[in-house]
C-alpha cells in the first residue's frame, strides 16, 4: 500500500522533498499534476473535475488502496477523490486546502479567476519578484520557493488559471460529499496561514471525522516550513491506520 503525495499551486512534486527525506518508509511517491512540471495530456482542460478524474485513473492503476496525502490544492483534490472513490484510499491526510461553502477565496485566487486580470498577472509575472512575494507574505523558506518558481512555465500559468476559474463555487459543490469519506483522516494545517485560516482546517477535520487536526506553528507552506513535524504526523497516522 504505497503513499502518494499530491502538491498544490504553484508547486510540483518537489514541494514534498523535505518531508520525504524524513519518512522512514520507502514506498512513497510524489506525483506531478498535469501541467505542473509535466505536460498536459491532449485535450486536458485543467479544470477541477479533470484533475480528480486524472487522480482516480492513476490510483486505479496502482491496484490497491493507498495512503493519500495532499497539500493546498492537493488537499482539496485528494479529499474529493476520497469522497467519490473511497475504495481507492486506505488513509487520507491533507492540509491548507479549504473545502467549505463559507470559505472566501483569497485575493490572489480572485485575481486569477478574473479573465482579464488573471491573464495580465501571468503575462507580467517576474519570477524573482513572485518568489519574494511568497517568501515575504507566507514566511516560506527562500531556497525551496525559488526552486518552486523556477518551474512556473507557460503551461503551469495556464493550468493555474483554468483550475481556479473552474473552482469559484468549489466549496459549496464539494463540501456535502465529505461525509462519504471512509478512510481514517488526518488534517495538518499552518496556524498562521492568512490565505486559508486555521478555522477551515478544524472545519475540514470535523467534516471528515478526522482522528486529529494538527495545528502547526507555520504559515501556508507547512511542508516547507515544518517538514519534520509533517513527516512525524504522517507516520503516526499511517501506523494508526495499519492497526485498524
Amino acid at each position: 500500500m504505497p503513499a502518494i503525495l499530491i502538491h498544490g499551486v504553484p508547486d510540483t512534486h518537489r514541494v514534498w522533498d523535505g518531508v520525504r527525506r524524513r519518512l522512514t518508509r520507502s514506498d512513497v511517491e510524489a506525483w506531478d499534476l498535469p501541467g505542473f512540471g509535466t505536460p498536459r495530456p491532449a485535450g486536458f482542460d485543467a479544470d477541477k473535475q479533470e484533475y480528480v478524474d486524472w487522480l482516480v485513473e492513476r490510483l486505479e492503476r496502482v491496484g490497491e488502496p493507498v495512503d493519500l496525502v495532499g497539500h493546498d490544492w492537493g488537499c482539496i483534490l485528494t479529499a474529493r477523490v476520497a469522497s467519490v472513490r473511497p475504495d481507492l484510499v486506505r488513509t487520507w491526510a491533507g492540509g491548507n486546502g479549504p473545502i467549505s461553502s463559507r470559505y472566501v477565496w483569497h485575493p490572489l485566487a480572485k485575481l486569477w479567476q478574473d479573465p482579464v486580470e488573471g491573464e495580465r498577472f501571468m503575462a507580467a509575472l517576474d519570477p524573482a519578484s513572485f518568489a519574494k512575494d511568497l517568501v515575504d507574505g507566507f514566511d516560506a523558506p527562500v531556497e525551496p520557493v525559488e526552486e518552486m518558481i523556477r518551474h512556473v512555465d507557460d503551461t503551469m500559468k495556464d493550468s493555474v488559471l483554468r483550475l481556479y476559474r473552474s473552482a469559484v463555487t468549489m466549496g459549496a459543490e464539494w463540501e456535502p460529499a465529505l461525509s462519504k469519506v471512509t478512510a481514517p483522516s488526518l488534517v495538518f494545517w499552518g496556524a498562521r496561514d492568512p490565505a486559508c485560516p486555521i478555522e477551515f482546517g478544524h472545519e475540514l477535520g470535523e467534516a471528515l471525522r478526522a482522528t486529529r487536526v494538527v495545528a502547526l506553528d507555520s504559515n501556508h507552506w507547512t511542508v516547507l516550513e515544518r517538514p519534520a513535524e509533517v513527516a512525524a504526523a504522517l507516520e503516526a497516522h499511517w501506523a494508526e491506520g495499519t492497526a485498524r
